[in-house]
C-alpha cells in the first residue's frame, strides 16, 4: 500500500444549485436545492485516494466548533489519518452557487487563517515515510515546500484556476514537480505548460471541465482525454480533486500517462454521479471496472 501525505483544504460547505446562476439584479428565488457538507480540495483528494488504496495522512486547519466536529466526522474513514491544528478563526466554510452544467460560484464565508503557529517540523517523519507528497494552495502550506525539498521529495501541487499571472501561486509553481490545474481562468493554457516543462516540471495536466483534460510531458508530448458522456450530472464539487486523484491512481501502479488520464476520467465522472465530494461507492475494484467497460473493448 502507497502512502501519500496531503497537506491543506479542509472546510465545511453550504451548496446551493440551481438551474442557472441568479442574474445580478435584486430578485427573489423561491426554489433551489441546497445541502451542507464537508468540501475543499484537500478533503476531496484525502477521501478520494483512500478509497482508492493509499495510505493517507491529511493535515488541515480545523476550528474548536461544530463544523470543526462535522469535517472529523466525514473523515472517518479506513486508510485515511486525519491529523489537524486549530484555526482561531473558526473552521472554513464556503457558499458554492452551482448551475446544471457543473459551474460553480464558490464564496469563503469564513476564510482560514493565512499564516497560524503550526511546527512544521513536526511532519517531517511524514513526510519522509511518504511515497508521494500533495501539497494543496492554502496559504499557511508554503511554508512546508522548504522541507519537502530539504527531504529530497517530490511535490504535486494543484493551481485549480490560476490565470496564469497570480504572484500568490508562485511558490507553489516554483517547488511544484507535478503540476494539475484547470483552464476555467486561462483559455491559453498550452504556453503556460510548455513554459514549466521547460523549466524543469516532469508533468502538468489541464482540466477543462466537460472539455475533458490535457497532459504535456517532455516524453510524451500532448495527451488529450475526452470525458465519458455516460456519467450523468448530480453535483460537480470535488470533480477536479477526482481527477487528481484517479491520475495518481494510474501513476503509482506505473501506467502511462494516457492511462493515468483515462482513469482521472472514470473517478472524476463517478464524482459528479454523487452528492458528495467523494463517491461512496468508489474503490480501486470500482475503478478497474470501470476501465475495462469504457477502454478496453
Amino acid at each position: 500500500m502507497k502512502n501519500i501525505f496531503i497537506i491543506g483544504g479542509a472546510s465545511y460547505n453550504s451548496v446551493i444549485t440551481l438551474d442557472e446562476f441568479p442574474k445580478a439584479i435584486p430578485q427573489t428565488i423561491h426554489n433551489c436545492y441546497f445541502n451542507e457538507t464537508i468540501g475543499n480540495t484537500g478533503a476531496g483528494k484525502a477521501l478520494t485516494l483512500s478509497k482508492l488504496g493509499f495510505n493517507t495522512t491529511f493535515h488541515s486547519l480545523i476550528g474548536d466548533d461544530s463544523f470543526g466536529n462535522k469535517v472529523r466526522s466525514y473523515l472517518e474513514e479506513s486508510n485515511l489519518n486525519f491529523i489537524s491544528d486549530i484555526d482561531s478563526k473558526g473552521t472554513e466554510r464556503h457558499l458554492n452557487i452551482m448551475n446544471s452544467r457543473g459551474e460553480r460560484i464558490s464564496i469563503f464565508i469564513n476564510p482560514s487563517s493565512d499564516t497560524p503557529e503550526i511546527d512544521y517540523s513536526k511532519f517531517e517523519k511524514n513526510i519522509k515515510k511518504s511515497d508521494y507528497i500533495i501539497v494543496n494552495i492554502a496559504n499557511y502550506c508554503r511554508n512546508i515546500l522548504p522541507i519537502c525539498k530539504q527531504l529530497n521529495k517530490d511535490i504535486w501541487t494543484d493551481l485549480h484556476d490560476y490565470d496564469g499571472k497570480n504572484e500568490y501561486h508562485q511558490d507553489f509553481i516554483a517547488a511544484a514537480n507535478y503540476i494539475f490545474l484547470s483552464s476555467d481562468n486561462l483559455p491559453y493554457y498550452k504556453p503556460f505548460m510548455l513554459q514549466q516543462i521547460a523549466n524543469g516540471k516532469k508533468l502538468v495536466v489541464c482540466t477543462h471541465g466537460k472539455g475533458g483534460a490535457t497532459a504535456y510531458t517532455k516524453e510524451g508530448g500532448w495527451i488529450e482525454t475526452p470525458i465519458i458522456d455516460a456519467y450523468k450530472m448530480r453535483n460537480a464539487n470535488g470533480a477536479g480533486d477526482s481527477f487528481f486523484s484517479g491520475f495518481l491512481y494510474g501513476f503509482s501502479k506505473g501506467y502511462d500517462t494516457k492511462k493515468c488520464m483515462q482513469f482521472g476520467t472514470i473517478t472524476s465522472g463517478l464524482c459528479i454521479e454523487s452528492e458528495l465530494i467523494a463517491n461512496d461507492k468508489l474503490s480501486k475494484t470500482l475503478v478497474e471496472r470501470e476501465f475495462l467497460n469504457y477502454y478496453v473493448k
